[in-house]
């Protein structure tokens, strides 16, 4: 009676089946979600792009996002669904390898966190020289520097590099940059269009009334000290469901290997033993009791 209990354990199989497939179910709908609309995204960004290069543009990695959270949830759905060991090891270690990356990045970043912020402000700086031509990196942009109340990337004046506001260019944004790193008192007022202008060959005590002369990088690096306790509730939030899943399935592959193996061990012995009718009428017996139905041992 004790053999059979271990042996079998129906409860905790049907358990950890029913949550690993609802968990599979769910991760595989969400990416499907996210794929539609970076493809929509994406189908809008080539309708009015006019630039072959694009700067991280939000469509590409969503639709990235979601293949990736598609296809790894859909193999989870499979595998749990039809006991498949080899798509359920394949589940457990593509999640285990995500998991292990994202850690290793977030480590990497902090370790080095200089050489981090002059990638970013590479990166910023060759979006600033396209600025107008790449409505992906301009929406970034603007919404970043109203948010964080920053201009530029490393300071404002990275607003040079831009062919309109470059202090050598023709036309009223010359030596200017936009309006979004203007200082508002009232952030509900009418947004003056031309308050950046003619900034970038002042000194730069004399526009701390005018534009926000921090950069980007800082403004966002001291906003994420600020809301550590924020931060760490997103870092959780994106790291706990991973990790979820990645327990769940290995405790899954454990108890479908157990039976297994457990199923073999009985078959031999009662090959061993001879009896055929007898073979017959025990496999019957213990297969009733079995938390679940083999596939064929053929």
């Amino acid at each position: 009676m004790a053999n059979d209990v271990r042996y079998c354990e129906k409860f905790s199989y049907i358990f950890l089946k029913i949550i690993l497939i609802v968990y599979s179910t769910i991760f595989w709908l969400i990416g499907g979600f996210i794929l539609a609309i970076g493809i929509y995204a994406e189908v809008e960004r080539q309708r009015y792009k006019t630039l072959n290069g694009v700067f991280l543009a939000p469509a590409v990695i969503l639709i990235v996002l979601g293949v990736m959270m598609f296809i790894v949830s859909f193999i989870g759905v499979l595998a749990s669904l039809r006991d498949n060991l080899m798509l359920l090891k394949v589940f457990l270690y593509t999640l285990t390898f995500c998991l292990v990356l994202e850690l290793l990045g977030g480590i990497m970043a902090l370790v080095f966190r200089n050489q981090t912020v002059d990638i970013l402000n590479k990166n910023i700086r060759k979006g600033i020289v396209n600025y107008y031509d790449d409505l992906d990196f301009k929406n970034i942009m603007d919404f970043v520097q109203r948010k964080f109340k920053c201009c530029g990337g490393n300071e404002y004046t990275d607003w040079k590099v831009n062919m309109y506001h470059n202090c050598s260019a023709p036309g009223q944004m010359a030596c200017g940059v936009p309006y979004t790193c203007c200082f508002q008192k009232n952030p509900y007022e009418v947004a003056n269009t031309q308050c950046g202008s003619k900034v970038l060959d002042k000194e730069r005590l004399s526009l701390q009334d005018t534009i926000y002369i921090r950069g980007c990088t800082d403004a966002v690096f001291i906003w994420l000290m600020d809301n550590y306790k924020t931060m760490a509730g997103l870092m959780f939030g994106i790291i706990f469901p991973q990790f979820f899943g990645v327990i769940i399935s290995w405790l899954y592959i454990t108890r479908v290997e157990d039976a297994i193996a457990e199923y073999g061990t009985y078959q031999d012995s009662l090959l061993r033993a001879g009896d055929t009718e007898g073979r017959e009428r025990k496999t019957q017996s213990k297969m009733a009791k079995c938390c679940r139905c083999l596939p064929d041992m053929d």
